[in-house]
């Protein structure tokens, strides 16, 4: 009685998991959708943090938008400051500052997703 249920339970299983696969688009998808290119995005990204330089680079859906996401350092402040840039029109579409607690747990928050 138990095989039959486990059996429907497993590829039930199975069958969300492969969606959820398909649902996350790959890189290339994502390249091919952007009509801004990296180094664009990233000429706009370091006009806004002084002396910047870019610590990480990530092309993501957030929010619903296509966009380029900075981890961009300053020498002699703690944190990084977290620009993001639409990858359809060129506009930053986001500013804050992390601190480096903040970045930590995001970072570890990222590495469990994966």
């Amino acid at each position: 009685m138990f095989k039959p249920v486990l059996s429907v339970l497993a590829l039930a299983g199975a069958v969300c998991f492969t969606h959820a696969i398909a649902a996350e688009p790959s890189q290339a998808q994502l390249q091919a959708q952007a009509k801004i290119s990296q180094e664009q995005a990233t000429a706009t990204a370091l006009s806004r943090v002084p002396n910047g330089k870019v610590q990480s680079v990530e092309l993501e859906r957030e929010h619903g938008k296509l966009v380029w996401s900075f981890d961009i350092a300053q020498e002699g402040r703690s944190g990084v400051s977290e620009i993001q840039v639409d990858a359809r029109n060129g506009k930053i579409v986001s500013q804050k500052q992390e601190s480096a607690s903040e970045e930590a747990s995001e970072a570890s928050k990222e590495a469990q997703e994966k």
